[in-house]
């Protein structure tokens, strides 16, 4: 999943399905930004498709946007979309404007900044794809849950180094689908509370 230096190729995604399947979208040269491969959002979307439609989903590192932008494609209701370079925020709106999107909004800030504020708005989907080497994942996790960004059952979605069993993520959280692609392990997680 390293960037190559082809910017043509490295600079371009193509949408898979739903409403915008087959568009393609650019986004700039930023350093570590490897967008999500074809396949590897194709078996998240398969694992998603029940949840999809009316879903309010939160892209926790949003980068060059695949996974979102993916996700508004196949009828998500609304998305928030957090990118800390400029650059890549920038394209993020961009590309929202060249897909006529309203239902979607992008905020440039430090992910666990934005995240380590309470909220009165929680998601049933949240994608968490960092970049990799420096611990953000986990302490990403946790303020999801600590902060009320998610709804009861919702769905986290996340890349990782490591593998699923090694991660130590919230307690509520089950694993429910994995695999590995490379060096890069995804997985999709399902929150559920213990009954009070």
């Amino acid at each position: 999943m390293a960037r190559t230096n082809n910017k043509q190729s490295s600079n371009q995604l193509r949408i898979i399905g739903g409403q915008w399947r087959s568009r393609k979208l650019s986004f700039p040269d930023v350093q570590g930004l490897r967008p999500t491969p074809d396949r590897v959002r194709e078996t998240l979307y398969n694992w998603l498709a029940p949840r999809i439609a009316g879903a309010h989903i939160l892209d926790v590192f949003a980068g060059s946007g695949a996974l979102f932008f993916e996700g508004l494609s196949r009828g998500a209701a609304s998305g928030l979309a957090i990118e800390l370079d400029r650059h890549a925020c920038h394209s993020l709106q961009q590309n929202l404007h060249t897909l006529d999107c309203t239902n979607a909004r992008v905020v440039q800030e430090n992910a666990l900044s934005f995240l380590a504020r309470p909220t009165d708005q929680s998601f049933d989907i949240a994608l968490l794809d960092p970049p990799f080497h420096q611990d953000l994942l986990l302490e990403s996790c946790h303020l999801l849950e600590q902060q009320g960004w998610l709804k009861p059952d919702a769905w986290i979605y996340t890349e990782s180094e490591q593998a699923p069993s090694m991660l130590a993520v919230p307690q509520s959280w089950r694993l429910h689908r994995e695999k590995h692609a490379g060096l890069v392990y995804y997985a999709l997680w399902h929150r559920t509370p213990p009954t009070q």
